[in-house]
C-alpha cells in the first residue's frame, strides 16, 4: 500500500455499504490538525420542485477511486499539511441516506474549510459517478454529477471518462 502527499489510498472509498462518518473521519485524524471539517451529502426528497422516491448511483470504479486520489493530492498541493478522505457511496440510496462524505485535517481551520469545498466540488467535474433519479411520475439517468451532460443510455461513454 503506497501512500501519496501524506494520504492512504485506503482513505478514498466507493462502498455499497452505508457509510460510517466516524470512520471517515478518523483516517484524517493527525497531530498537527487544529482542525477538520466534514461535508455530508445526502439524498434529498425534492429537486427542482419534483419529489424524489430514491436514487441510484453507479460508477466506473476504478477510475473514481483515481479521481478521489488525485482531489487528494490537489488538495495536498494547495493547502500543506492537509490530510484527506473520501467516501462515496454506490448502489440505491432512500431519502435522508448519506451519499458522500469528506472530512479534511489542516493546521488551522480557514484551510480546513476551503479545502473540503473544493473537495466536493472537484468530485462533481472529475469523478466519474452518476445517478438515476427515481420520482412518483417516471424515472431519468441524471448524467455527470453537475448537471451538464446526460448519460441517456445509463452510463458515460468513453468520451465522458476521460478530463
Amino acid at each position: 500500500m503506497g501512500t501519496s502527499y501524506g494520504d492512504d489510498a485506503m482513505n478514498y472509498q466507493i462502498t455499497k455499504d452505508p457509510i460510517k462518518i466516524e470512520n471517515v473521519v478518523q483516517k484524517v485524524v493527525q497531530r498537527e490538525a487544529g482542525a477538520i471539517t466534514t461535508f455530508i451529502g445526502t439524498v434529498r426528497e425534492l429537486t427542482h420542485g419534483r419529489r424524489t422516491l430514491y436514487l441510484e448511483y453507479e460508477a466506473y470504479e476504478s477510475m473514481a477511486l483515481k479521481k478521489l486520489e488525485q482531489i487528494g493530492k490537489e488538495i495536498a498541493e494547495k493547502w500543506p499539511d492537509t490530510k484527506t478522505a473520501i467516501t462515496h457511496r454506490i448502489g440505491r440510496l432512500e431519502i435522508t441516506d448519506i451519499a458522500v462524505v469528506i472530512a479534511v485535517s489542516t493546521p488551522h481551520r480557514a484551510e480546513s474549510y476551503e479545502a473540503n469545498r473544493y473537495a466536493i466540488e472537484r468530485i462533481k467535474e472529475i469523478v466519474p459517478i452518476w445517478k438515476k433519479e427515481h420520482w412518483e411520475d417516471g424515472e431519468e439517468w441524471v448524467g455527470n454529477q453537475l448537471g451538464t451532460r446526460e448519460y441517456t443510455d445509463g452510463k458515460p461513454g468513453e468520451e465522458d471518462l476521460h478530463d
